[in-house]
């Protein structure tokens, strides 16, 4: 049997129970306690497509043998596979280590998943590069090319959204063509300013949610966590834009206008506000159009992952309704196909002959 993704394990599996095999890389495992007392290991699996956690119960034959894994081991992982609300389960559940070949086959990813994020990274250059104040500009150049392989390893985030290795590039860039097309609608926000704060935004994730070069399992940064990806994206914005005013083409940005300290201190505030509500993490509340703007624009692309996720994931609990899949608020409906025009064209009309179109058939049902 070969073996499958975890994004592909995550669409197939249902109620029913489904045989397959997993390539994946041993994330983590830690040991939990149920209410009633029960210990088990929760382990997380990952790949190029994304991550799971498996709970593996005390009086499971093969929990003394999860304890003894290499931190980091990659594994071909074979079941029978069930998904509910909480995620993954498995019967049956065992494993193989995989030779030299596979392990090698396994680290270069998911061709697909590869492909996607290439496209999203140059997508973003060519956003960064239509800026067009010269110091923003070169900021955002600069961020690429010395941060642009640590940048392509980060998740967005641990959990719920963009959370797999090169999922940050995923986002931005879907939030940079997000923000494009918003600001001929909205003129009042500053395009240059905007672009620049999505690409900043979550650049503290390069310690906190990041990936080594070898490896599809999360790691964790001390940095990370005892400082969180806010405090350290303004801190790395700073050390960039200080090392800008450095440079001897700054002295030609002298006299331009608005002033660098202005601009300096509207990206930082980009970066603070965009949790958008103090209780979410952000030191400051939204105070400008572009931060107000920018908070909004990555919830929505953060929300519209989770919810295409949960249709490929969630089992259809009655006919049009999905089960609901944390963190979502509640279930899904099935969407709205949209609107095809399904007449027939009308015939050629020649002289003499007085024909007239067949009548519009309705659309068909979904």
């Amino acid at each position: 049997m070969s073996p499958i993704s975890i994004a592909t394990l995550k669409e197939q599996a249902g109620e029913v129970p489904i045989s397959a095999t997993v390539a994946s890389q041993l994330q983590s495992r830690s040991v939990r306690t149920t209410k009633g007392g029960k210990p088990y290991l929760e382990v997380v699996f990952s790949d190029s497509t994304g991550s799971f956690p498996l709970k593996i119960w005390s009086d499971s034959p093969v929990y003394e043998k999860v304890n003894d894994l290499a931190d980091g081991a990659i594994l071909q992982l074979e079941g029978e596979w069930t998904q509910n609300q909480y995620g993954l389960n498995a019967n049956h559940f065992g494993w193989s280590l995989l030779d030299d070949e596979g392990i090698a086959d396994f680290l270069s990813g998911d061709p697909t998943t590869r492909a996607k994020q290439d496209a999203a990274f140059a997508e973003i250059q060519r956003l960064s590069a239509s800026i067009g104040d010269p110091r923003i500009r070169l900021l955002c150049e600069r961020f690429l090319s010395v941060f642009g392989d640590r940048f392509r390893r980060t998740a967005a985030a641990r959990k719920n959204h963009h959370a797999r290795r090169g999922g940050l590039v995923e986002h931005v860039a879907q939030m940079m063509q997000a923000a494009e097309a918003l600001c001929p609608v909205y003129p009042e926000l500053n395009r240059d300013l905007l672009l620049c704060g999505v690409l900043f935004h979550d650049c503290g994730k390069l310690w906190e949610n990041t990936y080594p070069e070898n490896s599809f399992a999360q790691a964790h940064n001390l940095h990370g966590e005892m400082l969180g990806h806010i405090p350290l994206g303004i801190e790395l914005l700073n050390k960039l834009w200080n090392d800008l005013m450095d440079l001897p083409e700054a002295e030609a940005w002298a006299d331009l206008s608005p002033s660098a300290e202005m601009t300096r201190l509207h990206l930082l505030h980009l970066i603070g506000a965009h949790h958008g509500q103090l209780e979410f993490g952000s030191p400051v509340l939204p105070r400008t159009p572009e931060a107000f703007a920018l908070h909004h624009i990555d919830n929505l692309d953060a929300k519209l992952e989770m919810v295409r996720v949960a249709y490929q994931q969630s089992n259809e609990i009655a006919p049009g309704i999905y089960d609901r899949m944390f963190p979502l608020p509640a279930n899904l409906v099935r969407p709205l196909p949209e609107f095809i025009e399904s007449h027939k064209a009308a015939p050629e009309v020649t002289d003499g002959e007085d024909t007239a179109p067949d009548s519009p058939s309705p659309a068909e049902p979904d």
